[in-house]
């Protein structure tokens, strides 16, 4: 028999989706101050004359530390969902702050050789195993945390905090870029933000140890739910699973493309200075972030799907038209007013996507089923999309990859059609 448990109060929900997104921000920090400092470190552990053959060796290992985020999503989307919320988010931060600190103290290819991007993959691989946790546990938590009625406004900030830690750490970039000289953070400075993400972490570790439990999570225990597992995942949830995949598909290469890709894009093909990319991606981010709580809270009226369909059919309309137009752009303020257009496309799925799954699945399964799908689509067109960029690029077919974008924006968008919306059929259940 389950337990009458009395729903917390505003104040309790605001204090833990607080809490729940302050480590959501760091961890997102310490994953992408990687993309951030790329162009500054990738000499240093991979030699060579060539600009791009650099960037695209750093690439790669972005993209194999996705490998580790679907290991992730398994290993701790079952710890939170048996052992609880808060624990899941505890554990992942600790394998955030030792990949981290890795990266900061690791000597460069000409000191130890073939072992300093041995020792960045294994640091890569820590981390691809904490963001794969955390995404499932910090969006379940939110979502459960929220409310019935503001569930897509304060899951929302699951976005905005993830969002945040990659401004922080643009900001963090521009701050370096002001106060030391460029051969400076050539030589030493790009492991400042690497040693400030560790420092962080440790921070966060102590505050989510003091975090409050969800109710669902409770209730889900005490009643006796079956076990979270991947047996359970694809044998009772196999179209839920499925869904988060597909719809995952687009959405996260899309976003990928317009954030994380698009510091390279700016400074390789479009031939803006390194300052001027950063400054366009700190600015275009900023504003993307605040948009998200405004389209989170917009889901609450109108429901998810219309959000959705929205990017589905501006994505495939608009994508190859900003990347053409970008390329040849050297005016700084067109080139941001561009990438601000692609970002509010994106806000569709990025203010909702967390939502959207957690509504998916009861609460038994939410972590699990939230974060292992998602981390495989992330694995296969996230973590991927900066890679394949470079490789075209490379190939002298930069253009393909602007069709491969849209192309998955689409597959996406006959999801979003087809499924109904979870605003009215939510499996969280309003204790």
């Amino acid at each position: 028999m389950t337990p009458s448990l009395a729903p917390p109060t505003q104040r309790q929900r605001l204090k833990a989706i607080i809490g729940g997104s302050t480590g959501n921000l760091v961890e997102w920090y310490d994953w992408y101050a990687y993309a951030a400092f790329t162009l500054y470190f990738a000499p240093h552990f991979f030699p060579s004359q060539d600009r791009t053959a650099q960037l695209l060796s750093a690439a790669g290992i972005f993209a194999v530390g996705f490998l580790m985020r679907p290991i992730g999503a398994w290993l701790m989307g079952v710890y939170a969902d048996r052992h609880g919320r808060k624990s899941g988010l505890t554990l992942s931060v600790a394998l955030m702050c030792a990949g981290s600190l890795l990266i900061a103290v690791t000597p460069g290819y000409e000191t130890i050789g073939v072992a300093a991007p041995l020792l960045l993959v294994l640091a890569r691989l820590m981390q691809g195993l904490s963001i794969g946790g955390e995404y499932g546990a910090s969006a379940t938590y939110l979502s459960e945390m929220a409310g019935k009625n503001r569930r897509g406004f304060f899951s929302s900030f699951q976005y905005v905090t993830l969002i945040a830690g990659q401004l922080v750490a643009i900001c963090v970039l521009l701050v370096l870029q002001a106060t030391l000289t460029e051969a400076q953070l050539d030589a030493w400075g790009w492991r400042i933000p690497f040693f400030i993400g560790g420092a962080l972490a440790v921070i966060v570790f102590w505050l989510r140890r003091g975090l409050a439990e969800t109710q669902s999570f409770a209730v889900a225990k005490a009643a006796g739910a079956p076990k979270s597992g991947f047996v359970e995942l694809i044998t009772n949830h196999p179209r839920e699973t499925l869904t988060v995949m597909l719809l995952t598909a687009g959405g996260t290469i899309a976003f990928y493309a317009y954030s994380i890709y698009m510091q390279k894009f700016l400074v390789n093909t479009s031939g803006l200075s390194r300052e001027t990319a950063s400054q366009i991606n700190a600015v275009t981010l900023f504003a993307f972030m605040l948009l998200q709580p405004v389209a989170g809270a917009l889901s609450d009226r109108i429901g998810r799907k219309p959000l959705m369909i929205g990017f589905g059919v501006m994505g495939v309309l608009c994508t190859y038209p900003i990347f053409a137009t970008l390329a040849v752009t050297k005016d700084p303020l067109i080139a941001g007013l561009l990438v601000m257009a692609g970002l509010v496309i994106v806000t569709g799925y990025t203010s909702i996507n967390a939502v959207v799954k957690a509504e998916l699945f009861p609460a038994h399964i939410r972590a699990l089923g939230v974060a292992l799908p998602y981390a495989l689509a992330n694995t296969l067109f996230g973590g991927t999309a900066e890679f394949v960029a470079l490789w075209f690029k490379q190939a002298g077919m930069e253009e393909a990859f602007y069709i491969y974008v849209t192309v998955m924006i689409a597959i996406s968008l006959v999801v979003y059609v087809r499924m109904r919306d979870t605003r009215e059929h939510s499996q969280i259940q309003e204790d």
